[in-house]
């Protein structure tokens, strides 16, 4: 199984900056694409940026130029560096791996979530 642990949420002024971490542990044999997502109350969840085991990234428009998604590889861990952050950007984000797994002589692929980590930025 995977697990997946973030940290890095908090509560920031508009214009400040946090740092999110999401953290991949298991039996994994491979995590092609970890992203982050979040969810507002009363929104749908949505994709803000993903990344692949290559390093080729994906970014929702409204945070183009402001977040940047990284990613260790060797730690199974990504980054989410958010900058210039807004009143709009207030919501819980999600963490998501596409992982390949193992349990016992089978392998297994899905897509596995973190449990939320809040950010809210107050105007």
């Amino acid at each position: 199984q995977v697990q997946l642990v973030e940290s890095g949420g908090g509560l920031v002024q508009a214009g400040g900056s946090l740092r999110l971490s999401c953290e991949a542990s298991g039996s994994i044999f491979r995590i092609r694409t970890m992203g982050w997502y979040r969810q507002a109350p009363g929104k749908q969840r949505e994709l803000v940026a993903d990344i692949t085991d290559s390093g080729s990234t994906n970014y929702v428009d409204s945070v183009k130029g402001r977040f940047t998604i990284s990613r260790d590889n060797a730690k199974n861990t990504v980054y989410l560096q958010m900058n210039s952050l807004k009143p709009e950007d207030t919501a819980v984000y999600y963490c998501n791996a596409d992982a390949t797994y193992y349990s016992g002589s089978s392998y297994y692929t899905g897509k596995k979530w973190g449990q939320g980590t809040q950010v809210t930025v107050s105007s």
